[in-house]
């Protein structure tokens, strides 16, 4: 009998404007407290979100967390809220678990209570599950042989029922009895088989089930034309009832697209395509050397449901169109130079980008807030910083294997069309201006999913200009 998964896992490896990076981390205010809010996806649907909140305020008395369908009334049916748990070593620091029991965009509202007057704060998170895995090896070394033993346990013990159950003490059975026993036991090894098939092949029917439902990622086909055009087809494998015709907005463009040459990770840009009257993505594309290019497209669902398409192509050396409105691009030393104690970038004009690195070692699975700031030639913090599509900055996080991309906002990783679906009342949800004016200094809250080199692409705006800072990190 094939051996079937007897748990089925899932992780989020192309969602949420990531690939590969399934954790959702936002920093917001929940009225007059701020919170930075991590929450990790279920591996399986139905399956359980781990919830971790740090306050930044010492006056709150209690947290509690219910998930509710993102995009639903507010009166939809909701479960009795779960208690977040204090930890006795941090008073500021609480955690909770939250089942999501189907396939979609959720959101986890937090309802806080504390000096200040009770509050209340909604962060997005998708539950879909991507990957489904077999039954472990250890398990099957040792669930195989006792459902072996079980087996023929029951067909021996039919056998002897029937042989000699009747019999007197001492006497031995005849020939009919053992003739009959032996027919029971194989009337009944025959049972045990047809069970065993029956529920092998309902087992396979439940995993094919689940398959169907199991994420595929949307693919980018790319073609260039007339030199310097690129046109991006978004490509659906199917996928429940999924569309791509529904698309949201986020900060202003349908698609973020990040286009790195590889291997090096030494250019970066940051465009905007616009879509045409047949739906697909075209993109006049800046001067670039011949070369390979990795690509990553986010897009956001009318559901709130983000997606990362990706591809690689190989460009000829692009003559290009100068970069206009939010486009951008970069560069900095290939991987090969990496600098992982450079916290210093230069940039135009004698300005600088500086990483305040708070933490010398950087951990996997641990939220960290990457903070950066401009300085001008004399060390001073920059003046004339702007708003770069309503918010202070963009990062993105990129693994060297590029296994990892996260498009991260000070607000955090959550995309601003599914934050406005989760806080309708708030139109400048995530956006972090002030009152008066951007500050020279911006921060991301983010933590890595797993160990390995990463490059950080951070964007800022300054007099108009958009610049591009690019740092290195060694994740433990």
């Amino acid at each position: 009998m094939r051996l079937l998964p007897i748990t089925l896992l899932a992780a989020v490896l192309s969602l949420q404007a990531h690939v590969g990076s399934p954790d959702v981390f936002f920093k917001g205010s929940a009225g007059p407290y701020s919170l930075l809010v991590t929450i990790r996806p279920p591996q399986v649907v139905p399956g359980v979100a781990e919830i971790e909140i740090r306050s930044e305020s010492t006056d709150i008395h209690q947290i509690r967390v219910v998930p509710l369908r993102l995009g639903y009334p507010e009166a939809q049916f909701a479960p009795v809220p779960d208690l977040a748990q204090p930890s006795k070593d941090d008073p500021q620091f609480f955690t909770g678990a939250l089942w999501l029991m189907t396939s979609g965009s959720w959101q986890v509202r937090i309802d806080v209570d504390g000096a200040r007057g009770p509050s209340r704060l909604s962060v997005p998170v998708p539950a879909v599950a991507t990957r489904v895995t077999g039954m472990q090896k250890a398990i099957a070394i040792v669930l195989i042989p006792l459902g072996l033993v079980l087996c023929i346990g029951l067909v021996s013990i039919v056998g002897a029922a029937v042989r000699d159950a009747m019999l007197e003490p001492g006497k031995q059975p005849d020939a009919a009895l053992r003739r009959r026993a032996r027919i029971a036991m194989a009337v009944t090894a025959a049972i045990v088989i047809g069970a065993l098939w029956f529920g092998n092949n309902w087992w396979g029917s439940a995993a094919g089930s689940y398959a169907r439902i199991v994420f595929k990622p949307l693919r980018l086909k790319t073609t260039l034309q007339l030199g310097d055009r690129l046109k991006l087809e978004l490509e659906d494998p199917g996928w429940l009832n999924r569309t791509t015709g529904d698309l949201l907005p986020d900060h202003g463009h349908l698609m973020h697209l990040y286009v790195i040459r590889i291997p090096d990770m030494d250019l970066v840009w940051h465009l905007h395509p616009e879509r045409n009257a047949d739906e697909d993505f075209e993109q006049r594309l800046p001067a670039m050397p011949a070369g390979r290019y990795t690509l990553f497209g986010d897009i956001v669902h009318s559901d709130g449901l983000a997606e990362t398409a990706t591809a690689e192509i190989d460009l000829p050396q692009i003559a290009g169109n100068p970069l206009t409105g939010d486009d951008a691009g970069g560069s900095g030393p290939p991987l090969a130079k990496r600098g992982l104690t450079r916290l210093v970038d230069a940039l135009p004009a004698g300005y600088k980008m500086v990483w305040d690195r708070a933490d010398a070692k950087l951990s996997a699975k641990q939220p960290y807030e990457f903070k950066f700031r401009l300085e001008d030639d004399q060390g001073e913090h920059a003046e004339g910083v702007e708003l770069y599509m309503g918010m202070l900055g963009h990062a993105a996080f990129v693994s060297a294997d590029r296994t990892v991309f996260a498009h991260v906002h000070p607000s955090g990783s959550v995309p601003m069309p599914a934050l406005e679906l989760a806080q309708p009342d708030n139109p400048h949800a995530g956006h972090m201006m002030m009152q008066s004016g951007p500050p020279a200094a911006v921060s991301f809250p983010y933590g890595f999913p797993k160990p390995g080199f990463y490059r950080i692409f951070v964007q800022m705006k300054r007099a108009g200009q958009i610049v591009t800072g690019i740092f290195d990190a060694q994740v433990e």
